[in-house]
């Protein structure tokens, strides 16, 4: 009664003529008459009252009570809602919303027809070259000795097979020459001696060549050289100069480069586009303006458990050795979905989540901007595209832009909606005594007044480029709290945050009106509301449950509101929140888990792309 009081005290001629056309707006929009002050009498009564009637304000549609009384927002007195056809049908009109042609043309609504068409699309891997395993060789001591000549002394450097590597010196070497010397004069007569004298030189990898050149030469030799097995190049030496190595000691190793593997990371929504003998275009950094192609050779069976990322191995020749190991390479394989033909799909941007659900908005065949809530299963990712698994038939219509103003429509009408699921009536944050903008600055009028009979709402869905680069700012200040996320660092969460509050404190509501001023409020409300919760405790896990609501409310924000000159990636991770799966908005796409930090810093996908 206090505001009513007030509005009765400020009332003066001016603000009855405002006061008028609202009621006048009201009349055409609800069908019925409102007054918005006591001082006018009104035609409605307690004992007016229907059972079942819903009451509503003029100025405030997303009010929704089941009797006459005074708005919460601006004191005014409810008035009765006509019942629209979709009320009529039951429980289908629960699920329908419909927007007069000025709603939908400043909510900019686009429809997009479902097609079936083959899913394509293009599959971004990072990678690293690698060298190919089954051309590495290990060179080991077969025999004890000691380190007397190092030919090659340094890692890097290229040698041929055959090429004497190291020279060693061996008492057990020399004593194994004394003993073929001793066999050789019972060769005729006991060869089987003769026979093992030889092959206890051959298991130390001494070469026939050289046990000849021993039994020509009728005199012991001390060193004895190391070979490479292989042309390549040395990549690791384990000995120096007077070593003494022990028998399966490492001496070298020697890998051929003409031929390498490149290992790329693929997350799990991209695994099922994948499959043997594809064909990854890439590139590397360091080799500036050449595409390099490799076939793919090897899926592993296996998800990483800390990366949550499969490795996809691809091969391809390297005569010149420009591929060098731990080059890091960007792959992108263009191919379709293995094993299926034409598929319905459905674009990304139609698409609303809502936890793990997925809600579009059908265009009804037999309504003119008649929008039908539905949830929908969706397959793999496709480029733009989702596939529909379940929801969705080729032919029908949906949504493809201005999706989530659709949804606050509905929601504002009590139907069901992503942001409300079971329907009924909901206050967009507001409270009884609360300046929600339903004052005569923040009322829409001319043009930015939406009122038409066949709606039954009222909305302005129009929103200023200042406060679109005011919330801007706050997606901003809040990358730097992601940061602390990142580096799990639960002290420098708290310090960011005295930033966000400050952003956030700066958004002009006055800036938008009507019902985005009201949604602008119970957005602010759900923000400021989980920064504390944040804030309240310096625990990062908490912190990160708390930050994963942020993202939701910040998420919707956006969404409603729009930004001024960011990408931004909406990205989620189904291991967050204890299993049930978080999402983030980030400003790069490359995935960087603030739900994890440096223990799963990969684990996750991009959900969306918001211009």
């Amino acid at each position: 009664m206090k505001i009513l009081d007030n509005i009765k005290s400020k009332i003066n001629y001016a603000n009855i003529g405002v006061l008028i056309v609202g009621v006048l707006i009201g009349w055409l929009t609800f069908g019925g008459s409102g007054n918005p002050s006591e001082n006018l009498p009104s035609d409605h009564s307690e004992e007016d009252h229907k059972p079942g009637e819903v009451w509503t304000c003029s100025m405030h549609p997303q009010v929704r009570e089941d009797g006459p009384g005074q708005c919460p927002f601006c004191g005014m007195d409810l008035i009765p809602v006509e019942s629209d056809d979709s009320d009529e049908d039951g429980e289908a009109g629960q699920f329908t919303v419909k927007l007069s042609n000025a709603a939908m043309k400043i909510a900019e609504v686009s429809m997009t027809t479902i097609e079936e068409k083959a899913p394509y699309k293009e599959v971004y891997l990072p990678g690293k070259v690698v060298a190919d395993e089954r051309r590495i060789s290990q060179l080991t001591a077969r025999y004890p000795g000691r380190i007397e000549k190092l030919i090659v002394n340094f890692t890097g450097q290229k040698v041929r097979k055959g090429q004497v590597l190291a020279k060693i010196y061996s008492p057990e070497l020399v004593t194994a020459q004394k003993e073929l010397f001793e066999a050789i004069k019972y060769k005729e007569s006991n060869p089987k001696y003769y026979q093992a004298s030889q092959q206890k030189l051959k298991l130390w990898d001494l070469t026939e060549e050289q046990i000849k050149a021993i039994e020509e030469s009728g005199e012991v030799k001390f060193y004895f050289e190391v070979l490479s097995p292989i042309t390549g190049t040395v990549t690791m030496r384990h000995v120096s100069l007077g070593d003494y190595v022990k028998e399966g000691s490492a001496l070298f190793e020697v890998i051929n480069l003409r031929h390498v593997w490149v290992m790329f990371d693929a997350y799990e929504s991209d695994i099922p586009w994948i499959k043997m003998k594809d064909k990854i275009k890439f590139s590397i950094k360091s080799i500036p303006g050449k595409e390099f192609e490799a076939t793919v050779t090897f899926i592993d069976p296996v998800i990483n458990r800390m990366t949550r990322v499969a490795g996809v191995r691809a091969e391809l020749d390297n005569p010149k050795d420009i591929l060098k190991p731990q080059m890091l390479a960007t792959g992108i394989l263009k191919t379709m979905l293995p094993g299926s033909g034409d598929q319905s799909v459905v674009p990304k941007s139609a698409v609303l989540w809502t936890g793990k659900k997925a809600v579009v908005y059908v265009m009804t065949g037999d309504h003119n901007n008649m929008f039908q809530y539905r949830e929908i299963e969706l397959g793999a990712e496709a480029g733009d595209y989702y596939v529909v698994k379940e929801g969705l038939n080729a032919g029908e219509m949906v949504a493809s832009n201005g999706v989530f103003k659709i949804d606050a429509a509905a929601q504002l009408q009590g139907k069901q909606s992503m942001m409300n699921p079971e329907g009924g009536k909901q206050s967009m944050g507001g409270h009884a005594g609360m300046d929600m903008g339903g004052d005569s600055k923040s009322a829409p009028s001319g043009k930015e007044a939406l009122s038409a009979p066949d709606n039954k709402m009222q909305m302005d869905m129009s929103v200023d480029e200042n406060f679109k680069k005011q919330l801007t700012s706050v997606y901003k200040a809040h990358l730097v709290m992601q940061e602390g996320f990142l580096a799990t660092d639960a002290k420098a969460v708290s310090t960011a945050i005295a930033n966000v509050e400050a952003s956030l404190a700066k958004v002009d509501m006055s800036l938008v009106k009507g019902e985005m001023h009201n949604h602008w409020m119970g957005s602010l409300k759900s923000l400021n509301e989980t920064l504390g919760q944040i804030k309240a405790t310096g625990d990062i896990e908490k912190q990160r449950l708390a930050y994963a609501d942020f993202n939701d409310a910040l998420y919707s924000a956006i969404k409603m509101f729009g930004i001024s000159g960011e990408t931004i990636y909406y990205q989620f991770c189904p291991m967050a929140r204890n299993g049930e799966g978080a999402y983030w908005l980030s400003d790069i796409e490359e995935i960087k888990n603030p739900y994890y930090g440096d223990a799963m810093l990969t684990c996750g996908e991009n959900k969306e792309i918001i211009k």
